[in-house]
């Protein structure tokens, strides 16, 4: 059994605001046990990090700023989770922010049924 657990880092809590990704990490594993096999980037969110989501992350505009654009990694990154369902604290959270990543470049989102929340 497959399944992918999966984090996000942000510049705010509501994506509807206009925050954005900053960094996507996920661990596979393979019958409860982690395989090995990674997915991790950090993305430049197009946007200024405020000073809140930086005390949290310590990401900062300087260090995102030569970072990939999150149209430039959702292939791999829909290819690294295939169809495995997602282990992944606050689902809601992180689901609607992959969600309106891939809806501001014209992709399907990803169903919250398919997430086991922490």
């Amino acid at each position: 059994m497959r399944e992918i657990v999966l984090d996000t880092e942000t510049t705010g809590l509501d994506p509807k605001s206009g925050h954005r990704i900053v960094e996507i990490g996920c661990l596979e594993l393979v019958n409860h046990v982690p395989s090995g096999e990674t997915f991790q980037c950090y993305l430049n969110p197009e946007r200024d990090m405020p000073s809140d989501a930086f005390d949290v992350h310590g990401l900062s505009d300087e260090f995102l700023s030569d970072k990939a654009l999150f149209a430039d990694v959702a292939d791999a990154f829909l290819d690294f989770i295939a169809d495995s369902p997602l282990v992944i604290h606050n689902a809601r959270f992180d689901i609607g922010f992959v969600n309106a990543e891939l809806g501001n470049i014209c992709r399907d989102g990803l169903e919250i049924a398919r997430a086991i929340d922490t």
